[in-house]
């Protein structure tokens, strides 16, 4: 019995016979899908842009402060203390990608990820104006090197470094600000020579890949691509291939499907999409746009490539609900409600008082004990405050460094104190003292601390 031996998908679709890069050629997509993705791609280029010069408050409308450990969020200030609300946050955007990854496939990658929309909406765009389609491109590289060929590619280089250094420059603005930004371009390259050496060399990687790594990121590099294997199922919604309307493919062959293989030659990774569903297809949608146009001209229906599931293509009918769809959602549903509690419920201000470490206590004249402390105090809100510490729990005396505890909208104050507390009240060499943070008389909040003695 003659067993016959397929090689489908034993190497990458970028790869060649002999291990070697085969570069993809897209052609570029037209169509209305291609139009609704193009308004979504530049609504986020302007969104990335804009953001760091939005105001809120007088403060941007997201920042990421690391070295500062302090978070904006749409206007709302998160600091380290905020770590636990944080986290909630980030499990739910992370379930919330998993749960849309089972309905609907690797979307984000073709509408939303920044490594798409640059190479689709900006970085091709512009190879497709400077060089022109894929087969005047490929017939441009394959040629050798003239005039035309030289100023070709230094103009679509240079243009290509341009932008990356853009990028990194915009991307600095989301963790710094765009004040500190402007600050930092106005003030001599001698003072910031690490940073610029560092920027530079952000630059130079943003221009490796969209200039020659490019798709092998969303192919070789990025986990999510493999995720669909474990997340997807029969109800999962993808750009799918209708093969029991396509096949047998081939002009005159009795399906619809004619064989052009256009929807190939416009796909971003290279794939042939009527293969099934594969890890490299970020469901851009290029290639439904370019069959429509084909069954337009040969009078077919549209759709033969389509968003829909395996099920829908076997059954002709569409549903994303299961049980794990109604079960992750449940619990996405459950840990946006306990952060929206924990955000409307966490305090205006937040206090933490710790004693000064590598000091030991004083034994005073006076006859008091003494220990320093020191104070951190996060105002969480928009009002400004004029707060005043004193201890609860003793008879003792607080000694401030400076005057007053003064804390503006969405303030920082951090100092040191003295707390003063007669020897006879000291029973133990670990003491809980409990100190109280006023607004005049209003009782802010509570914090406890140890005192130290023998």
């Amino acid at each position: 019995m003659l067993i016959e031996k397929y090689s489908f998908r034993d190497k990458p679709t970028n790869i060649d016979e002999e291990g070697k890069r085969k570069w993809v050629y897209a052609k570029q997509p037209h169509g209305s899908w291609y139009t609704l993705r193009t308004l979504v791609g530049w609504g986020l280029l302007v969104f990335w842009v804009i953001v760091p010069f939005i105001r809120i408050n007088g403060y941007p409308l997201i920042l990421l402060d690391i070295p500062d450990r302090r978070f904006i969020i749409f206007g709302a200030i998160f600091w380290a203390q905020d770590t636990f609300i944080l986290s909630l946050l980030m499990l739910s955007f992370v379930l919330f990608i998993i749960l849309f990854t089972v309905s609907f496939g690797r979307v984000w990658c073709g509408w939303a990820c920044p490594q798409t929309i640059f190479m689709e909406m900006v970085f091709r765009r512009i190879e497709f104006w400077i060089e022109g389609d894929y087969r005047t491109r490929r017939k441009l590289d394959a040629s050798p090197w003239n005039f035309e060929k030289t100023w070709k590619k230094l103009a679509k280089h240079t243009i290509f470094l341009l932008i990356a250094i853009m990028m990194t420059n915009v991307f600095l603005m989301w963790f710094i600000g765009s004040e500190k930004w402007l600050t930092l371009i106005k003030e001599p390259i001698s003072e910031h020579r690490t940073g610029l050496a560092m920027m530079l060399a952000v630059s130079g990687l943003f221009y490796w890949i969209y200039s020659w790594f490019r798709e092998q990121i969303c192919t070789m590099v990025c986990p999510y691509g493999r995720m669909q294997g474990v997340l997807l199922d029969q109800n999962s919604i993808v750009v799918s291939y209708d093969y029991k309307r396509g096949e047998p493919k081939g002009a005159n062959a009795g399906g619809d499907c004619i064989d052009c293989r256009r929807c190939l030659a416009v796909c971003p990774t290279g794939i042939d999409i009527r293969n099934g569903t594969q890890f490299e297809c970020i469901h851009c949608t290029a290639c439904i746009d370019e069959c429509n146009d084909v069954m337009k001209r040969t009078g077919q229906a549209p759709n033969l490539i389509r968003y829909s599931s395996a099920i829908g293509i076997e059954e002709n009918h569409e549903t994303i609900w299961n049980t794990r769809n109604i079960a992750y959602s449940a619990v996405l549903i459950i840990l946006l409600g306990f952060f929206a509690y924990t955000i409307f419920t966490r305090p205006v201000i937040e206090t933490n008082i710790l004693r000064t470490p590598g000091l030991l206590f004083q034994e005073n004249a006076d006859g008091t004990i003494s220990n320093l402390y020191n104070i951190k105090i996060v105002n969480k809100s928009h009002n400004k405050y004029d707060l005043e510490i004193k201890i609860l729990s003793h008879d003792g005396r607080i000694e401030l460094a400076g005057r007053g505890i003064p804390l503006n909208d969405q303030d920082l104050y951090q100092s040191t104190f003295i707390l003063f507390i007669p020897a006879d009240q000291i029973t133990n060499e670990n003491t809980t003292v409990e100190f109280g943070i006023f607004e005049e008389d209003k009782l802010l909040e509570t914090y406890k601390a140890t005192f130290i003695y023998r």
